[in-house]
């Protein structure tokens, strides 16, 4: 891990575990829908890969190469 030492009373900080989830990468899915007597109003899915870019796995967005 790369961060600062964390004291013995406190929990890691939110940026060091925001470090751990983006150097492994987190998938995120979900369904939500809403309902009114039985009748499926609004419903939303989502799927989302959160990682993070480096010169390995390059940005889709990057221009060029």
């Amino acid at each position: 891990m790369t961060g600062h030492p964390v004291p013995a009373d406190r929990g890691p900080a939110l940026v060091d575990l925001l470090d751990r989830l983006l150097a492994g990468g987190v998938v995120i899915a979900g369904d939500l829908t809403l309902r009114i007597a039985d009748v499926d109003l609004v419903r939303i899915d989502l799927h989302a890969l959160i990682s993070s870019v480096d010169a390995i796995v390059p940005s889709p967005w990057e221009a060029g190469t």
